[in-house]
């Protein structure tokens, strides 16, 4: 019984709650605090992924998930921000 939990919790921990996400046709990654400066586009609007934040909570004693998920993959992209025109070739 405890490898059949053990197994379990590794497949949940390999499949991350954040996406990447194609917006016309360009791929976004999800970020973290970690690496905000690198990945975070500021024409994107992103929200925060619970599943995230609740693994990070359940397996806090492991240190290195919480490390991850809240480092690199918190945010997740979810569309162009209203203020920002929808195609390049509009100006304002």
């Amino acid at each position: 019984m405890k490898n059949i939990i053990i197994a379990l919790v590794s497949i949940l921990l390999l499949s991350g709650c954040a996406n990447k996400k194609e917006i016309n046709g360009n791929m976004y990654d999800t970020y973290g605090i970690l690496n905000t400066d690198s990945k975070k586009n500021p024409n994107i609007q992103y929200e925060l992924v619970a599943g995230n934040v609740i693994w990070s909570i359940v397996l806090i004693e492991t240190i290195i998930v919480p490390v991850y998920m809240i480092g690199f993959s918190i945010y997740q992209p979810v569309g162009i921000k209203s203020d920002y025109p929808k195609y390049i070739g509009i100006v304002r």
